[in-house]
């Protein structure tokens, strides 16, 4: 590990290589400003994340055309398995070779990805599309996170990655829009090819961009290592996904891959201590508040991708609401991250404190939620909005903080390294976090009436709820399955607050 770093180092100009009369005739470098640093970076990014939603509202469209509705979840897992795979590879080669390059081979991925994906003529073909894309994705997420590390300094980088959050929400909410627009008008494939002139100008932005380039040193990739972490990461997604369907039969493979992912992650660990170049390095996982900062993460992601699984479907089935009214609900949930998360980030930039704010904020989120779980059937709309309002506040005071903590405690030397741990956390917590909750609701619907999952199928499948005369027991089983899913999510966020209580670095 020590000759990685020096490796790195000589690289960055702090090295034996860099003489003093190389550093005199070297310009200064202007500082970076805010029109000149995040244009190139928001633009992948937001393009990552409304790709990760925009398909879903496709998926009716791409079944009726191209068939295999039993298999139609793999369009979603296949982008999100490549994508935290190839998180770690995106992190590594650019500590070694530099972000620029990085980026614009991500951007090439990612636009090939899409061209393709429109051009699919069966859903095995549309499938294999997608994990090239989600090759693509993973890096534009993983390396605008490590940019922002390396060009901006630690106090105003909160600000920044406040910035960044918002962006990341909103284009994370306008997916679906998005997705069901383009899809309603110019079909299916459409979705895929509004990638393509965006990837054009995030290319463009990256050429001009002010980050430097690096010379590629003497270095070997830890190929045995990227194939025990994919034999570890896309059979446990794989088998989150089976679980999340609870189906008995299909209680046998998710073992056997659970099995497979267990063991292959007991090698990984092995590998990654021995090999020279590491593809993870372990090391940065002995520093407590790296590895709590990823355990935040990964809660994060376990409560809000859960929240926004849950909400839907509870709006729709137990309030009876239609889709814009479940847009009323959600919307002020998404104003509120955005909200949170600009405002932390220049809280921390003028006090220097940072694990503050999520440890509050989670406490208040664990008990918003609770209280939501508990009582939110009989609350007015103004109620319900202003508690869902204050809850993605309070949310919204996570991500941006554990970014610049990780990166913070992991040195200029491993920005892509960490900023890739983040994103795993957060990918596998919202897998485990949204398997759970559903575990959840769908358990409590079995145990409770086993004619309630049918009446729930029903009702959910319905074109209006209110249409649908259920009794009233049933429908106590029913809101008494959701109220524990939401009790669940309260849980991810406490065990989030308490982790973030325990973080020792509270200040940059």
């Amino acid at each position: 590990m020590e000759r990685v770093l020096s490796v790195r180092d000589e690289l960055q100009g702090s090295g034996p290589s860099a003489s003093p009369s190389d550093v005199a005739l070297q310009p200064a470098p202007e500082p970076p400003t805010l029109f000149t640093v995040l244009p190139f970076i928001m633009l992948p990014m937001a393009m990552a994340a409304i790709d990760s939603t925009m398909v879903t509202t496709a998926l009716p469209a791409i079944v009726e055309t191209l068939g295999g509705v039993t298999h139609v979840s793999w369009i979603v897992v296949a982008s999100l398995v490549t994508g935290v795979v190839a998180a770690p590879v995106y992190g590594q080669l650019r500590d070694v070779v530099g972000s620029r390059r990085m980026m614009l081979i991500a951007l090439a991925v990612f636009m090939t990805g899409s061209l393709l994906c429109a051009l699919s003529t069966s859903l095995t073909m549309l499938v294999i599309c997608r994990c090239l894309q989600g090759l693509g994705g993973g890096g534009l997420m993983t390396l605008s996170q490590a940019i922002i590390g390396e060009t901006i300094p630690p106090l105003e980088r909160a600000k920044y990655q406040g910035y960044l959050a918002a962006v990341m929400v909103t284009a994370t909410s306008i997916g679906p829009v998005i997705g069901g627009t383009l899809t309603t008008y110019f079909g299916w494939r459409s979705t895929f090819l509004f990638n393509v002139p965006l990837t054009a100008v995030a290319i463009y932005l990256t050429l001009s961009s002010p980050v430097r380039a690096t010379a590629a040193p003497n270095w070997n990739f830890d190929y045995f290592g990227l194939l025990l972490f994919t034999l570890f990461i896309a059979p446990f997604l794989v088998a989150l996904d089976v679980l999340r369907g609870f189906d008995a039969a299909a209680a046998p493979l998710a073992i056997a891959l659970l099995v497979v992912s267990i063991v292959a992650l007991a090698v990984l660990i092995w590998q990654e201590q021995h090999a020279f170049f590491p593809l993870l390095p372990l090391s940065f996982l002995r520093d407590r508040t790296i590895w709590m900062s990823n355990v935040l993460a990964a809660c994060h992601g376990a409560a809000l991708v859960s929240l926004f699984t849950m909400l839907p479907l509870y709006l729709h089935v137990v309030k009876g609401a239609s889709a814009s009214q479940m847009g009323a609900f959600i919307l002020p949930i998404m104003l509120g991250i955005g909200a949170g998360s600009m405002t932390t980030g220049r809280l921390v930039s003028r006090t220097g404190r940072t694990a503050i704010f999520p440890s509050i904020g989670l406490t208040l989120a664990t008990l918003l939620l609770a209280n939501q779980a508990l009582y939110m059937e009989g609350w007015s709309q103004t109620a319900l909005t202003a508690s869902f309002l204050l809850a993605g506040v309070a949310m919204g005071t996570i991500m941006g903080v554990v970014q610049i903590t990780v990166q913070s405690a992991a040195g200029r030397t491993g920005l892509g390294s960490a900023a890739a741990s983040v994103q795993i956390s957060r990918s596998v917590g919202a897998a485990i976090g949204a398997t759970i909750s559903n575990g959840v609701l769908f358990g409590v619907l079995h145990h409770g009436d086993p004619a309630a999952m049918a009446v729930f199928s029903t009702l959910f499948e319905a074109e209006k709820t209110a249409s649908v005369t259920t009794s009233p027991v049933i429908m106590a089983v029913i809101s008494g399955a959701f109220r524990a899913s939401f009790l669940t999510i309260a849980v991810f966020t406490a065990i989030g607050a308490v982790v973030a209580w325990s973080i020792p670095k509270r200040r940059l």
